[in-house]
């Protein structure tokens, strides 16, 4: 057998060839597999701070599910339009006004900065988490200050709520 003829046959052209396809498939692949694997660093490390950055559980989510220490998908937005002693009376995007109680356990956020309550004013914007006591009242746990607009500036309309099936 003749070694030229070998590498001049149409057979080892379509083994090289395929050899190389395989070869750029698995680079490919491989690159995937690393892009995925720093989205999932990212999402795993931004999951890991939430609870820092937006007043959740000091343990993280994923953690102690069944401590109290678990915020409650109880909340509101809405302008401040009356402060009286530890309670807040918003008017939330709907036009309809919400009591908000404050107690010595509320964190009030701007930003990173933990403020006051004699910080909050009547026309302030915020968001409120906690739970609904039995006179519909909100016990907050959590209240963030939202910047205020530029003059002129129309507030950002929330998304349309899902309807039931």
């Amino acid at each position: 057998m003749d070694i030229n003829k070998i590498f001049q046959s149409k057979t080892f052209k379509g083994v090289v060839l395929g050899i190389a396809v395989f070869i750029v498939i698995l680079f490919i692949f491989k690159a995937g597999m690393f892009v995925g694997a720093r989205k999932a660093d990212f999402s795993c490390r931004w999951s890991d701070n939430y609870h820092r950055n937006f007043g959740g559980p000091r343990e993280g989510f994923f953690m102690g599910f069944g401590d109290r220490d678990f915020i409650e998908a109880s909340g509101t937005f809405g302008q401040i339009i009356k402060i009286d002693g530890s309670t807040l009376v918003v008017k939330g995007s709907d036009d309809i006004e919400k009591i908000i109680l404050v107690n010595d356990q509320t964190t009030i956020k701007r930003f990173q900065e933990t403020i006051k309550l004699a910080d909050l004013k009547v026309d302030d914007y915020i968001v409120t988490i906690g739970d609904p006591n039995d006179e519909g009242q909100l016990e907050a746990k959590l209240i963030r200050l939202i910047p205020a607009q530029p003059k002129g500036a129309p507030m950002a309309p929330l998304p349309p709520r899902p309807r039931p099936r």
